[in-house]
């Protein structure tokens, strides 16, 4: 789909030089990242498909499951500013491939627990090492794309989290309730080392990229790419200042809190479909997930939809001229709009119904994922990994914040106050993108 979109972006470009035609193999490494955000999500959400039965068997109370679903989110937005050092110090296909082969591991061990606190520790454990996942993202993307197929490309591989989820979830379901929850920490765990290692021995930055050519290398550069990202990185490392100084910074800017409260409002939305939703369904609104088959999906299906479209129409206007803001924000706020509109499945008892709101929150809230393209484009060229983690610590804070939340204003039967809270955090979301991020450029230092 990418490629397809954007072949009228290209033409002047594949113009410069000496008439070569260029490669197209930045396109074989967002496929590459996409595998990596599908199994990223995975193990992310797989204690949530398992939570009702999990829930059962270990004896937890609403509260002690919304600790545990939250507890991930407590390492993964703690250890945000460190990772983020990492993502600008080592290069992606060392770092990613370690990271993901240790939460990875950890999952795997989640099938082996027995008590409460095994699985909050092993919870922790992938929330760390799942810290720099987005940051690298945003340094690949950065380094092999030029800024008007950018938004497309950060949309694909963002649409990972909610393809997996789509398709996987009724399979995951079947898979739970013919073998038990285990099984799917086993199974999910074992997919994420195998596809470590593939990372390794495939992933290269493009000027040591296998089947790239110089004509594919002037076009991401003449775009506004970096793809000599990783040596200006370290030529500069002599010259960076104190990590206090550079966090101050990322820190002092208007346009960057902007951006970390907006991707608060978007990621507070998205936590809810990530933990409670499925016990949302089983328990508050009677709906089986195993018979549910593939209506309970269809949020999933619908935030893939909704990133895709909203990365292709976000690069659209921009080669339509509309300018950057514009073509950046519109999709964004406008998928918020619709995410905020999730308060009213407190309305909806057939079950149809409920899931149609659902799906319609979820397709605005992976419209509004794109928002990543603004780090890309605003962040110093310096601070691109530490600016990234700033943007996912503070947003990221949501991870667990709103699943303890939930769990706190659950009320006996009730999950309207919930849905309610979850409204009102996509309700901040747009006023940061629309009053406090003002114009997209990157920020010199």
């Amino acid at each position: 789909m990418l490629s397809e979109t954007q072949s009228s972006g290209l033409t002047q470009f594949e113009s410069i030089g000496s008439g070569e035609k260029p490669t197209r193999r930045r396109f074989r490494v967002i496929w590459m990242l996409f595998v990596c955000v599908v199994i990223n999500y995975l193990d992310r959400s797989n204690l949530s498909i398992v939570a009702p039965r999990l829930t059962e068997d270990l004896h937890l109370t609403p509260v002690m499951l919304g600790t545990i679903l939250g507890a991930f989110g407590w390492t993964y937005a703690l250890f945000q500013v460190p990772a983020s050092r990492f993502v600008d110090r080592v290069n992606p296909r060392v770092l990613f491939a370690v990271a993901l082969a240790l939460w990875s591991l950890a999952t795997f061990f989640m099938g082996f627990v027995g008590t409460f606190l095994a699985l909050i520790g092993l919870r922790l454990a992938v929330g760390a090492m799942e810290a720099p996942a987005y940051p690298i993202n945003n340094r690949v993307v950065t380094t092999w794309f030029p800024e008007r197929e950018r938004a497309s490309a950060i949309g694909l591989y963002t649409s990972g989290q909610f393809v997996g989820l789509a398709f996987l979830t009724p399979l995951l379901a079947w898979l739970e309730a013919r073998y038990g929850w285990r099984f799917i920490f086993l199974g999910t765990g074992a997919v994420g080392l195998v596809w470590a290692i593939a990372w390794w021995f495939l992933y290269r930055d493009p000027n040591h990229a296998r089947g790239i050519n110089q004509a594919e290398l002037r076009l991401i550069e003449e775009g506004g790419g970096i793809p000599a990202l990783s040596k200006k990185l370290d030529e500069s490392r002599s010259n960076t200042g104190t990590v206090w100084k550079d966090l101050g910074f990322v820190l002092s800017k208007r346009k960057l809190w902007g951006l970390y409260l907006g991707q608060f409002g978007v990621i507070s939305v998205q936590w809810f479909f990530l933990t409670w939703f499925p016990t949302y369904l089983v328990h508050y609104k009677h709906i089986e997930l195993a018979k549910a088959g593939a209506m309970a999906s269809l949020p999933f299906l619908a935030a893939f939809v909704g990133v895709i479209s909203s990365g292709v129409l976000s690069d659209w206007l921009l080669r339509r001229g509309l300018g950057v803001t514009l073509a950046r924000k519109i999709p964004v706020v406008t998928g918020l709009v619709l995410a905020s509109t999730i308060f009213v499945a407190n309305w909806c008892d057939d079950p149809r119904l409920v899931i149609a709101c659902m799906t319609l929150s979820f397709f605005g809230t992976g419209s509004a994922c794109i928002a990543w393209s603004l780090v890309s484009t605003v962040a110093p060229e310096r601070l691109i990994g530490l600016t990234g983690g700033m943007f996912n610590f503070i947003s990221n804070c949501a991870a667990f914040i709103v699943p303890m939340a939930i769990g706190l204003l659950v009320k006996g039967n009730s999950f309207s106050r919930p849905l309610f809270f979850i409204s009102s955090m996509g309700v901040m979301g747009i006023c940061s993108f629309v009053f406090l991020v003002g114009k997209i450029e990157r920020i010199p230092e």
